[in-house]
Formats: structure tokens, C-alpha cells, sequence
């Protein structure tokens, strides 16, 4: 506790005139109240009756203070105490009645929480009016307020915490060492930060405070009840000082300042804490630290714990990561500068350019950066600390002497701020009226000479402050504040983050907080949480951009949440903002792909690819690619699993492509199919070698796949399966295989199918390849999953219905025996070259569509595949082209021909040049719209639930200027077709 004055101050030594009444209404008002004290105080009387400054003085003060009026007419003998005795000793007992009002009586009674609670607020309240009157009355500089205020909230916190101690110890719930002195040796410490740890309280400041305990101090029997114990207590404190009663409040209690407050108790072990220094402390952290001082509790375990800390906060070396934390800060903290021009009304004195936290920032940057190798810069006050840089020729005298003076003459317009009715505010009134009011308090003669005055010293500080760092706008410029650390809401920030387009900001800088916070592995290092930091304007700025920039930016916190680094990547961003627009793109519009990277962020290291977005992924490229990356393979499972990783990474690759227009649908459908086709074959080959492993091979043995569907016709999506036969033949002679657990021609291929059904689909720690459909085998789900080619042959020749044959149109081999590959090409040419009966066709295709409405109607009209006049009308149209085609005189089948080439070929003449232009038109724009909206998101398309990016690509896609415009172009071009399949179709063509 800081020590009297040697010299007796008293209110009776103010000088005529170091205040104005505020006017002369509010002047007569103050007079008339001070006769109602004076009826039953004979003091205040005669001060009344008497000609003497203080008479004056005290009228004026509190005509310009309504909550300093209030407090002498609240509180009986106030203004009588203030007026009456020497000014530090009065303060000095008044600290001294809250630090020991924890204290038993003379009987030994022990004073209640109420007791103590009212002793509390009634030292704080007339502590707070008399060293507010003494401020005024320029008998105290802001130095003397500021400590009086922190020295009672020294004293405060103490005997709370005295109090809770003892109370507990009385209930068997721990045992003190020293009941006479409840603190020592209990473990538990109340660390006072910011402006309590320095000793420089605001007049009407919350006081900041972090609080530990050390489990093994034994006052807990079990050291597993403490952090129950202590969390109770500390609710109990928080009560204690901030709970509104008749006679006000102590102090506001904050324990944010805490590690991790978000997850964590309001006590915390000191090996948790220091844990979390350590391997996850952040910037701001460091700086807060260096004012944290012991105030209450067990002070020797405080003093303690902070020299433990104090590697965290004073690094050994200034090294490339200590000056990148320093410039972290910096970037941070400078935001709070505000832009635009500096303007007295309205003006943040504390946040604002040129204010207190500015002055404050100068110093604490230039301690975090030397104090390591410097002890003597490791002090907590402002003054201090720049009278220490000064000492260590870090900042020259006449700086120091600028900027203390600066720093006083703010803090006194902040006090005389809060002073007006005892709010907790640094910002100036914005009318004129008040603004007089705050001009008087400081003894001013009227607002221009205030005005003046801080416009000089607010553009001294900013003129020294800018010297110190160089001109920063990326968090302070064009787009305001964005400021994240600490534990509150930044309102200029949530201003910033509402005008860039975020609908819900207080929700949006919690997620970012989250992210400062280490929660996740990808920000838990000090240098991603900077190269993070550095990038979040650019990256708030561009999912700003985007129509829902909140979903946009929650999908990015999955994608974070998931990452086991982050490091290589937020540098990758931060130094290729294409690469930061195309992510941006991904989070906005395509929910499907963000889930992708979210789950399996690697996906991601694909885009270091210089050459990604001019490469088209052809069957060659991509099987270059992954011949390089199987190589290192050497058993089955590692083949899988490699094939998994692989295939996500170019799927994912290829969505990319087609999201940002670099391919079109068509080419995308293609790149899905050739790495299918690669897949697949990789997966064959390692299936039959570890059937070959086991069962040996099988004598005249040949496998081949058949891939049908849009896998036949190269037109897979994003999201497609794959549907397969596999064919197999073998020698007749042969009735085994030759390994040591032979087995019979069914069951050796059946089983070599059921491995590749696993292969593929069987998910793994990698996730699922592709999920397998068989049902267009021979028989379908009733049939064997194999198929012998004779088998096939003769089902195809003799038993296959029409809807069989229409599929086989689309059948392409992908991989196996050559010899049998050329063997099923000979017999799907050969059954489609034959000639049918156009009508009974006609008449099957059309009963066909028609089941196909009523068991599987759209889902909606965007339903592109099912709507009338959709996909199937178009695919149904090929396909019935092919089959008729020897019949008609019609160009004959060519394997592995996609829908669109197959119109080219079969269907240009049997309809209208218009409409078989329509009907082109049409499946372009449903190939395009559909490869896009599966690549975007897995459920239907409905234009008012969809990201508002994916809108964007699709009219992109569509070439319409809105939904509303491509809505009716696939009208108009599904009618088309639903004619065209008529014409062709239901009229026998």
C-alpha cells in the first residue's frame, strides 16, 4: 500500500477559479441542495455562511459532477470528511477500513458477506469522492488519483479474498495455515492486469484480474475438490465487488484476462496455466503481463508464479519470432487509431488516434522487444517504463517528456469523462453542452482552448507513434478497425466486420477470437497465429465479398478446425491472393468441397501445383501422377490407401478447375471418368495380386471390367458411383486354382469381385473411393456378382429386356485381359448392330420414361436428370437412336461415346435443325448445371436454401444475368426436348 504524503493536502488549499459551474441553473440547484446537508451538519454550514474559495469550489464541482452531488447527498458526513481533515490521511484510512473489514470484532464476531460487502462500497464510494474533489480542486495530478483508486482496489480484492478464505476454512471445506491471516501460504492468487497491475485505475474503471491457485499448497484435502472450491468462491468475489446495492458497487470484476476463458474455469492450477503459456500464450498475452503485479491472495505464490512467467513474456533473445510477435501486436493494436481525421467531439481519448492506449503501446512494444536482455525495462507504469527506455537510450528525454506529459493530461480528460456520472467511458460527449462540461472540469475557460489544447497532444502522440512504426492500413485503412484479441468485442471492429458485409459480427468475432485463442492444432503455434493474423484483413475483406459471408467464413473455421498445421498454408494465402480468392470461392459456394478439405485437409496441398489451372487433367496426366505417387507402396492395404488419398486429391482438383471456369462440364466429366478408369485398374490389379497371393492363379484365368452408366459414357460427377460388371473366363480343363488354398472357378472370381467391391467402397481411415452399383450385371442383384463371358454373351443375345440393351449403349471395357476386353467389345458391337423392331423399342422406351415419372418424379424443377424434357429424356433419346439405328439406316454404335457425341451422330437428322439445336442447347446447359451443383453440395438444388455462390456459378454457367432468367431458360429448353423425346420417341420416330 503506497504510503501517505509527508505534506497535509486538504480541499481548503483550492485556489479561486481552478473550475467553472457548469451554469448558473445547475449553479442555484447545487446551493439549494448544500443548505438541505447543512440543516443537520454544522460543518457544511459554515462553509455556506463562510467567503472562503472552498465554498465556491465545492458549488462548482458538483454542478459539473451529477454523480459526485449525488454521492455527498447520499452519503451523510461525506462532504463533511472530505472538507474537514488532511486528504491522504483520511485516503489512507480509508483504504485501510476495506482492507481489514474481513476482520473478527473485539467479541471475535466474524462480519457477515452483507457486512462486508457494505463496509466495501462505503470506503470505495467516499474514497472516490473525496480523490475526485481533490483532482478537481488541481490539490491532486492524476498520479495521486489513479494510485488512491488502485490502492483501494488492492485492498479490496484482498479482503474479499480474506474474507472467502476464512469463511471457508469456518465451513470445513479447506484448512488455513494462518486463519489470523487467511492469505499465506493458501496457493491461491489473484493477479491484478492492465491498469490495476500498474497502479494506474481509471476513475470509474473495471479492474482487471486473473486468478490461480496451487493444488498442492494442502489448505484442500483433496486437490481434485479445489477447482470446484475456488470457481465457487470466485463467483462469490465477482458478487462481492460488482453486485449493485444500496450503497453502489466496489469495483467491476473482470476475469476474462484468463487463459482461454472461453473453455476454462475461473480458477486455474498454476501448471495448467503455465502448460498454456507456454505452448499456446498469444501476443497480447505477452503484453498484458507486463503490468500483471500480485494483489491479493497468497503474494509470495504470486510473486513466485510471475518470475515462472517471466521467460514467457521476456524472451532471452531478440530474435525473427520475437520481432514478428512485436509486429503482430502491432498490426492488432494499431487498429485502434481509428481513421479518418482527429476530432474532439466524440473522440476516443483512450482507443482513439493519438490516445492513451498509443503512449501505452509505444512503451509495452519497446519492453517486449529488450525486456528480455534489459531487466530494468521489466516495470509495470507508463511513466515508468518510458523513463527506463529513456535510461537504455532507447528513446531520447525529450520524447519521454512529450509523451508522460501526454499521457497525464489524457488521463486527466479521461477521469473528468467518467467523473460526470461515474460511467466507464473514454469516449468525449459529442455536444457541445457537455463537451463544456468536461472543458470546465479541467479548468478551461471554454471549449475551443480544451479543443486546441487536445488536438495538440493528440497529433504529438500520433506523430511519435507513427515514427516509432511505419504506416500500417491494413487493419486500420480503407475498411476500419478488425481487431481480435483480448476478450471483448472491439465496437469499431464489429462496425468494420458489418460493413464488409457480415450479417451477424458479434457471432463472427467470437469464431475469430476462437482462432487466436490456439484452440485449434492449426493456430496453437505463435507463428501461425501471426502469419494468421496477417491475413485475416484480406481474408475478412474477400469473404466479405461473398453474398452469405457468414456461412462462408463458419465453413472456413471447419476447414481451420480441421487442419493439423496451418502454417505452410496461411503463409501460402498470404503470399498468392488468387489462391486466397479461389479458397474464399470454395466457402462461399461449393459446402460439398469445403467439407472435403475440412475432412481431409491434404486434399489441399494440390493447389501448390503451379501449373493446376492451365494443366487439363487428361488420362495421361493423371496417370503419370499417380504411377508417381503408388510407387512407393509396397503392401495391399498401403496401395488402398494411397489409391484414397489420391483420388480425393483429384477429385478435389478437378472441382477446382470446373469451379473457377478453367474446364467446362464436359471436360470435367471426362477428368472424373479418367481417374475412375485409373482407379479402378490400379484397384483390379491389387486385388487379383492378393488373390493370387492366397489363392494362386487360376489356370487360363482373365478378368475383365465392364464400366457402364455415366462411367461408360465419360460422364461421371463429382459425386457419382460407379456402376460395374466384371467378366471373367478360364480354361475348362481347369477345376481349381493352383495356389495352396485353391479354390473353384465361382468362388475364385466371385471372390476376386467381392474384394473389389471393398477395395473400392470399404471405407477407410482414407474415406471411400467409390461406392459400387452392380445391379446392371446379367440378372442384376439376383444374378452372380461375376459374370463369365459366355454367360454374358448368351443373357445378351437371348434373355436381355430392352432397358438391359439401352444400357448396354453406354458400355465401355475399362481395363482387365486384353483378349477378353476384345472378346465383350465383339459381343456388345455385335448385339447392338442387330436389327430390332423399332416399334416394340419405341413402346418400351416410352413405357420406360413413363414408370420412371411416377416411381421417380423430379424433386424439383432444377431437378435437371428427372424433369420432364431432362437428362433421362435425352440419354433415353440416344440410347433408343442406337438400338434402332441398323434398323433406321443409321450410323452404327461406337464404344465409349458420351450422350452429346451420340447426338451428334444418330440424332441430327431425325428432328427439326431448331429443335435438335434446342435439344444440344439443352443438354449442355443440364451437363454443366449438373456437374457444378453435384460438385457444390450434396442434396437437391433449390435457388432460396443454395450459397448465394453457387447461384453465382450457375448463372455464370447458364450465361443468364440472374435465377430468375436461367429458371427460364430450362423451362423453355425442357420443353424442347420433351417434344423432341415425343417426336422421336413415343411417335416410333
Amino acid at each position: 500500500m503506497r504510503q501517505a504524503t509527508t505534506v497535509e493536502r486538504r480541499l481548503e488549499d483550492v485556489q479561486p477559479g481552478v473550475i467553472r459551474a457548469y451554469t448558473q441553473t445547475e449553479l442555484k440547484s447545487v446551493l439549494s441542495t448544500l443548505k438541505d446537508i447543512g440543516k443537520s451538519d454544522p460543518v457544511v454550514a459554515e462553509l455556506l455562511a463562510s467567503d472562503r474559495p472552498l465554498k465556491d469550489f465545492v458549488a462548482q464541482a458538483l454542478s459539473l459532477s451529477p454523480y459526485l452531488r449525488d454521492a455527498a447527498v447520499a452519503d451523510e458526513g461525506l462532504l463533511t470528511l472530505a472538507i474537514s481533515a488532511p486528504l491522504d490521511g483520511t485516503l489512507a484510512r480509508l483504504v485501510e477500513d476495506a482492507r481489514n473489514c474481513w476482520r473478527p470484532d473485539g467479541e471475535g464476531a466474524v462480519p457477515s458477506e452483507a457486512e462486508v460487502m457494505t463496509r466495501l462500497r462505503v470506503a470505495k464510494r467516499r474514497l472516490s469522492f473525496i480523490s475526485a474533489m481533490a483532482d478537481l480542486a488541481r490539490i491532486f495530478v492524476a498520479r495521486d488519483t489513479t494510485h488512491w483508486l488502485s490502492d483501494m482496489a488492492d485492498a479490496s480484492l484482498a479482503a474479499a479474498i480474506d474474507h472467502l478464505l476464512l469463511s471457508n476454512h469456518h465451513t470445513g471445506k479447506l484448512t488455513l495455515k494462518n486463519p489470523e491471516v487467511p492469505s499465506e501460504g493458501s496457493g491461491l492468487i489473484v493477479l491484478g492486469m492492465g491498469k490495476l497491475g500498474a497502479q494506474e485505475l481509471n476513475y470509474s474503471s473495471d479492474i482487471d484480474a486473473v486468478v490461480f491457485f496451487e493444488p498442492s499448497s494442502g489448505i484442500i484435502p483433496d486437490p481434485l475438490d479445489a477447482l470446484e472450491i475456488f470457481g465457487r468462491m470466485m463467483r462469490r468475489l465477482i458478487r462481492i465487488m460488482q453486485e449493485r446495492t444500496a450503497d453502489g458497487y466496489v469495483f467491476r470484476a473482470d476475469l476474462r484476462l484468463r487463459p482461454d476463458p472461453g473453455s476454462t474455469p475461473l480458477a486455474i492450477p498454476v501448471e495448467a496455466a503455465l502448460t498454456y503459456y507456454e505452448g499456446r500464450g498469444q501476443n497480447w498475452e505477452r503484453a498484458a503481463y507486463i503490468k500483471a503485479r500480485p494483489v491479493a491472495g497468497d503474494i509470495k505464490a504470486g510473486e513466485g508464479f510471475m518470475r515462472e512467467l517471466t521467460p514467457f513474456v521476456f524472451r532471452k533473445y531478440l530474435d525473427y519470432a520475437a520481432i514478428a510477435d512485436i509486429h503482430s501486436i502491432k498490426r492488432q493494436i494499431h487498429a485502434h487509431k481509428g481513421h479518418g481525421a482527429i476530432a474532439v467531439k466524440g473522440h476516443n481519448v483512450k482507443l482513439g488516434r493519438g490516445g492513451i492506449r498509443e503512449i501505452e503501446f509505444f512503451a509495452q512494444t519497446q519492453q517486449l522487444i529488450a525486456g528480455g536482455r534489459m531487466a530494468p525495462l521489466r516495470v509495470r507504469s507508463t511513466q515508468e517504463a518510458l523513463a527506463a527506455l529513456t535510461e537504455a537510450k532507447w528513446i531520447d528525454a525529450g520524447t519521454r517528456d512529450k509523451l508522460t506529459d501526454a499521457y497525464w493530461f489524457l488521463r486527466e480528460v479521461e477521469h473528468r469523462i467518467q467523473m460526470v456520472r461515474d460511467e466507464q467511458t473514454h469516449i468525449l460527449p459529442d455536444t457541445e453542452a457537455e463537451l463544456k462540461r468536461i472543458a470546465f472540469m479541467l479548468g478551461f475557460a471554454d471549449t475551443k482552448s480544451f479543443s486546441e489544447k487536445l488536438e495538440g497532444v493528440l497529433r504529438l502522440v500520433e506523430r511519435k507513434y507513427s515514427a516509432l512504426f511505419e504506416q500500417e492500413t491494413k487493419l486500420s485503412g480503407e475498411s476500419g478497425n478488425l481487431v481480435f484479441t483480448g476478450q471483448r468485442d472491439d465496437p469499431d471492429t464489429l462496425k468494420t466486420l458489418a460493413r464488409l458485409g457480415f450479417e451477424r459480427p458479434e457471432d463472427m468475432s467470437r469464431v475469430i477470437r476462437t482462432w487466436h485463442n490456439g484452440r485449434y492444432r492449426a493456430t496453437q503455434s505463435v507463428e501461425a497465429r501471426e502469419r494468421l493474423t496477417e491475413l485475416t484483413p484480406e481474408l475478412l475483406q474477400a469473404f466479405g465479398k461473398s453474398k452469405r459471408a457468414d456461412e462462408a467464413l463458419l465453413r472456413f473455421d471447419n476447414f481451420l478446425s480441421g487442419l493439423p498445421a496451418g502454417i505452410q498454408l496461411f503463409s501460402l494465402l498470404g503470399n498468392n491472393p488468387a489462391l486466397l480468392s479461389l479458397l474464399v470461392t470454395i466457402m462461399s459456394s461449393a459446402p460439398r468441397l469445403a467439407e472435403i478439405i475440412a475432412a481431409r485437409p491434404h486434399v489441399f496441398d494440390g493447389m501448390l501445383d503451379p501449373a493446376l489451372m492451365t494443366d487439363v487433367p487428361t488420362r495421361e496426366y493423371l496417370g503419370q501422377r499417380m504411377q508417381g505417387f503408388l510407387s512407393p507402396a509396397r503392401h495391399y492395404e498401403d496401395i488402398l490407401d494411397r489409391l484414397r488419398i489420391f483420388a480425393a486429391e483429384q477429385r478435389f482438383l478437378i472441382g477446382v478447375r470446373l469451379l473457377t471456369g478453367a474446364i467446362r462440364g464436359e471436360v470435367a466429366g471426362r477428368a472424373f471418368t479418367y481417374l475412375a478408369d485409373l482407379v479402378i485398374e490400379a484397384a483390379v490389379k491389387a486385388v487379383t495380386a492378393e488373390m493370387e497371393a492366397a489363392h494362386g492363379k487360376y489356370p487360363g484365368g482373365r478378368v475383365a471390367i465392364v464400366g457402364m452408366g455415366k462411367l461408360g459414357s465419360f460422364e461421371l460427377t463429382a459425386g457419382s458411383d460407379v456402376d460395374l460388371i466384371l467378366l471373367y473366363d478360364y480354361d475348362d480343363v481347369a477345376s481349381e486354382s493352383d495356389g495352396a488354398k485353391p479354390l473353384d472357378a465361382v468362388r475364385y472370381f466371385t471372390r476376386i469381385t467381392q474384394r473389389l467391391i471393398s477395395a473400392l467402397s470399404a471405407p477407410t481411415a482414407e474415406g471411400v473411393l467409390y461406392e459400387v452399383d452392380m445391379r446392371l450385371r446379367p440378372s442384376g442383384n439376383k444374378g452372380p456378382v461375376a459374370t463369365r463371358i459366355s454367360t454374358f454373351e448368351k443373357y445378351q443375345r437371348e434373355e436381355a429386356w430392352t432397358w438391359e440393351h439401352l444400357a448396354l449403349s453406354r458400355a465401355r471395357l475399362i481395363c482387365g485381359d486384353a483378349s477378353l476386353i476384345e472378346d465383350a467389345e465383339r459381343i456388345i458391337t455385335s448385339v447392338l448392330t442387330r436389327k430390332r423392331d423399332v416399334e416394340k423399342i419405341a413402346a418400351d422406351v416410352a413405357e420406360m420414361r413413363k414408370l420412371i415419372g411416377e416411381e421417380k418424379p423430379p424433386a424439383n424443377s432444377w431437378d435437371f436428370k428427372l424433369i420432364p424434357g431432362g437428362l433421362v429424356d435425352l440419354e433415353f433419346i440416344a440410347q433408343y437412336l442406337t438400338l434402332v439405328a441398323p434398323a433406321k439406316g443409321l450410323p452404327p454404335h461406337v464404344v465409349g461415346e458420351s450422350t452429346a457425341e451420340v447426338w451428334k451422330r444418330v440424332a441430327v437428322g431425325a428432328m427439326e435443325p431448331q429443335t435438335y439445336d434446342d435439344c444440344v442447347a439443352a443438354l449442355n446447359l443440364f451437363t454443366e448445371l449438373s456437374q457444378i451443383i453435384r460438385l457444390c453440395i450434396d442434396s437437391d438444388f433449390e435457388p432460396k436454401e443454395a450459397p448465394a455462390g453457387l447461384i453465382d456459378l450457375v448463372c455464370r454457367a447458364g450465361d443468364c444475368p440472374d435465377i430468375g432468367t436461367l429458371e427460364g431458360e430450362v423451362k423453355r429448353l425442357s420443353k424442347t426436348v420433351r417434344k423432341a423425346f415425343s417426336l422421336v420417341v413415343a411417335a416410333k420416330g
